[in-house]
């Protein structure tokens, strides 16, 4: 899903809200979930997940052209791990749907 798809579904669900006010509060929430996480806070939402930095150590990495060493500085990443209630319906769903084999 897109930012885009979850504005259009946030207008089809509630059609009393006009479009640009649902672009401004997407875009706004995700914003601040940005700036939360640039900042190195954690971010939990119930029932879906929670969002946080991990730090990726430095490292020796190899060049695959060449062979050579090449160091690999440290990074921080973003990390999402999902909820209980997100795992458990994800589950269900797989449970229920044809398989794609």
């Amino acid at each position: 899903m897109t930012r885009s798809d979850l504005v259009t579904l946030l207008t089809e669900r509630f059609p009393q809200i006009p479009q640009r006010d649902i672009e401004f509060a997407v875009k706004t929430l995700l914003d601040a979930m940005s700036d939360a996480l640039a900042r190195g806070h954690r971010i939990e939402i119930r029932g879906f997940g929670s969002f946080s930095v991990s730090r990726r150590p430095p490292r020796m990495g190899r060049n695959p052209r060449t062979g050579e060493q090449v160091p690999i500085p440290e990074k921080r990443v973003p990390h999402f791990k999902a909820g209980k209630a997100l795992r458990e319906a994800v589950e269900h769903l797989g449970q229920t749907s044809p398989s794609a084999d």
